[in-house]
């Protein structure tokens, strides 16, 4: 089991049909897709890399991304993709843990040599047109030998507590990952076409994999990244585009498409499905989203520890509007997707009966090996065949899942357990609040207090008062927040999660972290 084999059938069935485009020009047929693959894998087992040899991927979203990932794996070689906004010093950490011997880059991200490597390429450069350059007989350059449980994808967790950790990921974690989309998430034929605009080394470039399967087209737009007005008219012109969206995207699209006049039919023209994931989507952000796109959203719910599968919440789900639970459903993720077991857990992982809270657990052919170099964290997320995720929830009576929080974000104020997202809900439909966070301080008394941070909408002013008497008509009196914190801006990390850690030490120390991040604006 190779997925360069992937590759090598669809450039078969359709040699010179267009694969890859920057923009809207054509960068590569599926012919010239494997034989750039094929020539690159040849060079690199000339250069001495041996299958299971780590490749690091410091990169901007590039057409060349794919080439890389697909020879790569030709040559039986495990891919470590990293995002492109981390600092040099985290990508070293990287380099040096996963001891990568190669790194392809593009220069705006990496300008200087990263330490530890045996060789660092620039994509951009004649000696990337060279390791690349067509072999002409890419039949001939045989894929390298891979078994199912042989790692394919070393991913590293966005780290928000600590370092990073390398999730390894198989041969037979993607090939499920890819199959499922089609069973679970949406069909996909080769007249259709996904767009790259989150980053590659994560969400988006997994569902590389299941659109090849189908031989569909690959678009990295010109800008390589989120621009919603080119993506708006990158799918007018290519046909109807396919994405994967954290929800601060999908947000960046609702906003151009309302301010720019575009409504549901507009929208359908540009945009075939957005699969959004990654970071709570709230309720009141998917209801508009609908309202002003229209139905070409699905959610999906997983982690890298098994990457985009766990559960899956359908088009005809959100919008079966007269289904009596509707409105538990859109707040829900879904159901288990169809290749792995969900279940509820205590802490010593017993199911939970339906309807009760607890740590959410997932079993299937998605689920990871396990962490590199880590057999603690390994032997501690893995246990008797299941991931415990650390994400905490419920299942509702016809297999609906419900997220609460991250264990670690629960709060427990005088006894009784809080769960910001219940609370986040219910301040993001307050009058002029674009976003907001909750997390627990310290309190001699309660023992913990909720504090929401709160970012308002452009041109509205917030008032406390006027926030809490939205949350009192609202929620038991003992969930509501006891300070209100408004703010510029939400920290995040790389991929748009925010950083309840960061939010935290604000809490412990202001002066220290006002020093050392910047005290938001408008901060009381």
């Amino acid at each position: 089991m190779n997925l360069a084999h992937l590759l090598l059938r669809q450039s078969l069935l359709q040699p010179e049909s267009v694969a890859v485009f920057e923009g809207t020009a054509p960068h590569a047929t599926f012919g010239q897709w494997a034989a750039r693959a094929a020539g690159l894998a040849q060079r690199l087992r000339g250069a001495g890399l041996m299958p299971g040899d780590r490749v690091l991927m410091f990169m901007r979203n590039h057409p060349r991304y794919l080439e890389l990932l697909w020879g790569a794996w030709w040559a039986g070689l495990v891919v470590v993709p990293v995002n492109a906004k981390l600092h040099v010093r985290e990508v070293e950490w990287i380099v040096a843990n996963a001891q990568a011997r190669w790194a392809f880059v593009t220069q705006d991200v990496a300008p200087q040599a990263l330490a530890g490597l045996a060789r660092q390429v620039d994509v951009a450069s004649a000696e990337a047109d060279a390791l690349l350059a067509p072999v002409p007989d890419f039949m001939a350059v045989p894929v390298a030998a891979r078994e199912p449980g042989d790692v394919a994808w070393l991913f590293y967790t966005s780290g928000t507590t600590g370092r990073p950790k390398g999730v390894m990921i198989t041969q037979r974690n993607l090939m499920t990952m890819g199959l499922t989309y089609f069973v679970d998430v949406d069909a996909v034929t080769a007249g259709d076409a996904i767009v790259y605009a989150a980053p590659m080394s994560h969400g988006a470039g997994f569902y590389a994999i299941p659109h090849l399967m189908a031989g569909a087209r690959h678009v990295v737009p010109a800008s390589g990244g989120v621009d919603p007005a080119e993506l708006f008219a990158l799918g007018a012109q290519l046909g109807p585009l396919s994405t994967f969206a954290a929800p601060t995207i999908v947000k960046r699209l609702v906003e151009h498409a309302e301010q720019a006049g575009l409504d549901a039919a507009a929208s359908a023209r540009s945009f075939k499905t957005i699969v959004y994931g990654g970071a709570p989507m709230y309720v009141a952000d998917i209801q508009r989203a609908l309202r002003v796109m229209g139905p070409r959203f699905v959610q999906i719910y997983g982690q890298g520890e098994t990457p985009m599968v766990a559960t899956a919440l359908a088009r005809r789900h959100l919008g079966d509007t007269t289904h009596p639970r509707h409105a538990a459903r859109i707040a829900s993720v879904g159901v288990a997707q169809t290749p792995v077991q969900l279940r509820i857990g205590d802490a010593g992982g017993r199911e939970l009966p339906t309807g009760e809270v607890g740590e959410v657990m997932v079993r299937g052919d998605s689920v990871m090996a396990g962490y590199w170099g880590d057999p603690e964290a390994t032997a501690a997320a893995l246990r008797d065949g299941w991931l415990f995720t650390g994400d905490v929830g419920c299942v509702d009576a016809d297999g609906f899942l419900t997220l609460k929080d991250r264990s670690k974000d629960l709060i427990i104020s005088g006894g009784s357990n809080i769960y910001p997202r219940e609370v986040e809900e219910v301040l993001l439909t307050a009058p002029g609040v674009a976003e907001a966070a909750v997390v627990g301080a310290p309190d001699p008394e309660w023992g913990e207090v909720v504090v929401a941070f709160v970012v308002a909408r452009p041109g509205a002013v917030l008032d406390e008062r006027q926030l809490d008497a939205h949350c009192l008509a609202q929620m038991a009196r003992f969930k509501r927040p006891k300070q209100y914190r408004l703010v510029s801006a939400l920290p995040k990390n790389n991929y748009g999660k925010v950083l309840k850690t960061a939010l935290r030490e604000q809490l412990a120390d202001p002066l220290r972290w006002g020093r050392e991040h910047g005290t938001p604006t408008g901060a009381g």
